[in-house]
């Protein structure tokens, strides 16, 4: 274990509002920020790597993890599990690892509640409901009744915005990056 421990940071948005984009621009930011590896039942594709992509569990493992409390989130999504392991998390924190996890409303608030002031979660709010519909037809990838689906969990996500350490709008994605680079910066280098 070293001296000091480190950070989780957890971005959660409803899908639509570039989460990824953001993601990825301020890793760019801040060197000591790792994007926190995910586990799944789904099999390897060519080019990944067990632990670099993935950590890859058999079905079994990953039920029997579940029952022993081993994720801090998980889900199940055509056909595969996919979840944050608890384990992984705490051995990266112990290691002075600053993590960037990206969970939906409900794995943020229990990550919350295991790393309390170790974690910063970050709502990136959309600039209005009417922009992330435009933006999600945009995407032009599903039919309406899929979209519609979108919609309705935005709705939820967007009242749980107040639940979290902090809110950005992504109306202009520099300035939210460079916002969220600064929380994160300072979240970071105050122990």
């Amino acid at each position: 274990m070293t001296e000091k421990q480190g950070k989780l940071i957890v971005f959660s948005a409803p899908s639509g509002t570039g989460k990824s984009t953001v993601a990825r621009m301020v890793m760019e930011n801040i060197p000591n920020l790792e994007f926190s590896i995910s586990a799944t039942t789904r099999p390897v594709r060519a080019g990944e790597e067990e632990g670099k992509n993935y950590y890859y569990l058999t079905r079994e493992e990953f039920e029997d993890r579940i029952r022993r409390n081993g994720f801090i989130e998980y889900e199940y999504f055509f056909g595969n599990y996919y979840g944050t392991l608890l384990d992984k998390t705490v051995e990266a924190v112990n290691a002075g690892k600053n993590l960037l996890l990206d969970l939906d409303v409900k794995g943020a608030l229990n990550l919350k509640q295991r790393f309390r002031d170790r974690s910063l979660l970050i709502f990136l709010l959309p600039p209005s409901l009417e922009e992330l519909k435009k933006r999600l037809r945009r995407r032009d990838s599903e039919d309406e009744e899929a979209l519609q689906i979108r919609l309705e969990r935005a709705g939820f996500e967007l009242s749980q915005a107040d639940r979290f350490d902090c809110s950005v709008v992504n109306d202009d994605l520099q300035t939210a990056v460079r916002e969220i680079t600064a929380l994160i910066s300072d979240f970071i280098s105050n122990t």
